[in-house]
């Protein structure tokens, strides 16, 4: 099966990214044909300074391949080098009904929380969904509030073909990510670069130290019994541990004589462990940027030779 999912780079990634969608999607590889690509493009409605972008691609580009992307079974690239991509949207906001991306989610969300009211901003699930449909993809993973981008890709793919009396899109499926982890911030909300309450995934072993050290905790006193199932602290070991080690620690807050001092530290132990190796090896990546250049560049000829056939068949029905 065709999978397609993408990231977009709009700040440096955090744990609560890795944990809710680095994590499975590589996990994809082992199974799907999967095309991964780093949304630039939509990353444009929110980032406006053009360093800022260029810095934040590469490094979601660096972040992958740390973390484990292999190239050899996923088709990973950036979305600016398919420009195909962009005919394909002109052509499905051919046949899509303004009434369909006024009643989407993210807009009025974005909107009401400040961001610009710009035409890419109220376009944005026309792009997604030729992402989707340029590779002819049959599964897209989306978590429960994103669901309605795919069914925006799914009607605009249905029109198109009765529209225009071809068949040239398939209609993908979603993957619902029912299980994707919580991770709470430091502050104990989700996770997230809008709250400023994240854990840098490559941060410097000192910084993510001092990062754990302000997760809010209850203020119950050393020497009494604590609750790991309402700690912030202990949500977030339990992401990194094994159930083992979480039930251990688990027993030292029921036992009480445990600060939540000593439980962040065990967590920052924790989160060194899994993380330390990935960190060597995104620092042997910096090193190598034309490997990572290759390894993008192959990714886009890939995608292109995939989105090719797709566009082609839209060309001739519409008439071009």
């Amino acid at each position: 099966m065709r999978v397609l999912t993408g990231f977009q780079p709009s700040g440096k990634l955090h744990i609560g990214n890795y944990f809710g969608a680095m994590k499975p999607a590589l996990a994809l590889q082992e199974d799907h044909e999967v095309f991964l690509f780093i949304a630039n493009y939509h990353a444009q409605t929110t980032v406006k300074d053009g360093d800022a972008l260029r810095a934040y691609t590469r490094e979601v580009a660096l972040d992958f391949l740390a973390c484990g992307l292999d190239p050899a079974r996923t088709v990973f690239y950036r979305q600016s080098d398919v420009p195909e991509v962009h005919e394909l949207a002109w052509l499905l906001s051919v046949v899509c009904p303004m009434g369909l991306l006024e009643r989407a989610h993210s807009f009025k969300d974005k909107t009401a929380r400040g961001v610009d009211a710009h035409h890419a901003l109220f376009s944005y699930p026309v792009l997604m969904a030729a992402d989707i449909l340029c590779v002819n993809a049959d599964i897209v993973p989306v978590g429960k509030d994103q669901k309605q981008h795919l069914e925006i890709a799914r009607d605009l793919a249905g029109k198109f073909n009765r529209t225009y009396g071809k068949e040239v899109f398939h209609l993908p499926d979603p993957m619902i990510r029912d299980a994707v982890a919580i991770v709470p911030g430091v502050d104990g909300q989700k996770m997230s670069k809008s709250y400023g309450n994240t854990i840098e995934l490559f941060g410097s072993v000192k910084k993510i130290r001092k990062t754990i050290m302000k997760v809010v905790t209850d203020s119950t006193p050393l020497e009494d019994p604590k609750d790991p199932d309402t700690c912030n602290v202990f949500a977030l070991y339990k992401l990194f541990a094994s159930e083992e080690e979480q039930a251990e620690l688990a027993a030292r807050y029921r036992a009480g004589g445990m600060g939540y001092g000593e439980a962040k530290k065990a967590l920052a132990d924790k989160t060194e462990e899994v993380f330390g190796p990935f960190r060597e090896r995104r620092a042997e990546l910096e090193q190598k940027p034309d490997e990572v250049d290759a390894v993008l560049e192959e990714g886009a000829a890939r995608a292109r030779a995939a989105v090719e056939p797709v566009l082609n068949a839209a060309r001739d029905a519409v008439g071009l």
